[in-house]
């Protein structure tokens, strides 16, 4: 095991009906605030109407931002950061799933800077303050509601990037599994599958003797796999979706790395496909994963058995190890494709015209992963296997 330092300062208020704190729980921080918030869900649903009666409970300016795309755009989160300068913002509000958190982390950061956002992620500067964040959230997916990073999208560019730092974490975050009724199905999926390989990157590691990290992984997958169906089959099944609301965010709140060297390879391939594609990313997840798994399962192919016996329960008997590592990697396809998650590119329109460009800009800084470290040819091979 290697040595660590955990650290997670944000607030989680789980449960049904809990946004009645929500007032009590922004005043601290100040009445001038930014409501950032996607394509109108929480309008439907009634969401953004008990958000704003919270707020003016505690006499508060509220300043909107609504539209936040799926992967969201830098032109966007610079709408953001101009509305917190102009208005004095005092706090940054982000209602709604992982993208909505992801551009509020980056306006609350980009407010407090003195150049371009973009700065962040692509090592120019670093984040030194950011206006402080809450979050209502509204899918389990991303556990952007628990840690400290953001994703964002230049699409001028084609360049997805991340930004990560102590300084926006959320203050608070609140979690009502009723909240995630209203999904529909594709987001759902995309979710569980999100989840699902947030684990995997940090599951899959050449770090040796991690048996309570090793575990903590697997319960998490057990569960999302349990869940994810029910949560499918029914919307309003209350435990499903707060059992995968959870998961959701242990998956990525900082729990899961502590003394383990993790991989992140998958992630950043997908990033450069959704960036060209604006795919969703936890279709593009499904796709690339399992083909990531076949690439680099014989660089420790014990974790691979092990995995396919703990989470998929592989029946080992008259197999060898490779057979039973390749098997859990069926499973692993098969759930995705089960629960109604794209198997390859193609199925999304995409084809073989920017492979070489896709796999340059992931491996631009040098090899990317390190269960296995991939060069551009790997990422090259990977990406045809999932066309």
């Amino acid at each position: 095991m290697n040595a660590f330092e955990l650290y997670n300062p944000t607030k989680l208020i789980f449960g049904a009906d809990k946004v009645k704190q929500l007032g009590e729980l922004v005043k601290p921080y100040g009445t001038r605030i930014l409501l950032v918030y996607g394509g109108g869900s929480i309008k439907k649903s009634g969401l953004y109407d008990d958000v704003l009666f919270r707020l003016n409970e505690i006499g508060a300016t509220v300043h909107e931002l609504p539209g936040i795309e799926p992967n969201p755009r830098l032109t966007t989160v610079n709408k953001g950061i101009d509305i917190c300068r102009t208005e004095n913002i005092e706090f940054v509000l982000a209602v709604g799933g992982g993208s909505v958190l992801d551009a509020a982390k980056a306006i609350a950061a980009g407010a407090k800077h003195g150049g371009d956002v973009w700065d962040f992620t692509i090592h120019r500067a670093t984040i030194q303050d950011a206006l402080p964040i809450g979050t209502v959230l509204t899918l389990a997916a991303t556990g952007s509601e628990m840690n400290g990073n953001a994703v964002i999208s230049n699409w001028e560019t084609k360049q997805k990037r991340g930004m990560g730092s102590k300084l926006i974490y959320p203050k608070f975050s609140i979690l009502d599994p009723k909240l995630t009724y209203t999904v529909p199905v594709d987001q759902t999926v995309n979710g569980i599958v999100d989840i699902m390989s947030h684990v995997f990157e940090q599951y899959f590691s050449l770090t040796t003797d991690i048996p309570l990290q090793e575990r903590f992984a697997e319960s998490i997958l057990l569960t999302v796999i349990e869940n994810g169906e029910k949560a499918i089959a029914d919307g309003t099944d209350y435990d499903a979706r707060a059992n995968l609301l959870l998961a959701g965010t242990y998956a990525l709140n900082g729990t899961l790395p502590t003394g383990v060297t993790t991989d992140w390879a998958t992630h950043g391939i997908e990033h450069e496909v959704s960036a060209i594609y604006d795919i969703a990313h936890g279709a593009g997840l499904a796709i690339l994963f399992p083909n990531w798994m076949k690439h680099v399962y014989k660089e420790r192919v014990g974790k691979f058995v092990q995995y396919a016996l703990r989470v998929w329960h592989v029946d080992p008997q008259g197999k060898n190890d490779e057979e039973i590592a390749l098997e859990g990697i069926e499973a692993t396809r098969a759930y995705f494709t089960r629960i109604g998650a794209p198997a390859t590119l193609r199925e999304l329109g995409i084809n073989d015209e920017h492979l070489d460009r896709m796999a340059e800009e992931a491996t631009q800084f040098g090899p990317i992963g390190s269960f296995k470290q991939l060069t551009k040819d790997d990422v090259v091979s990977i990406l045809t296997a999932s066309l």
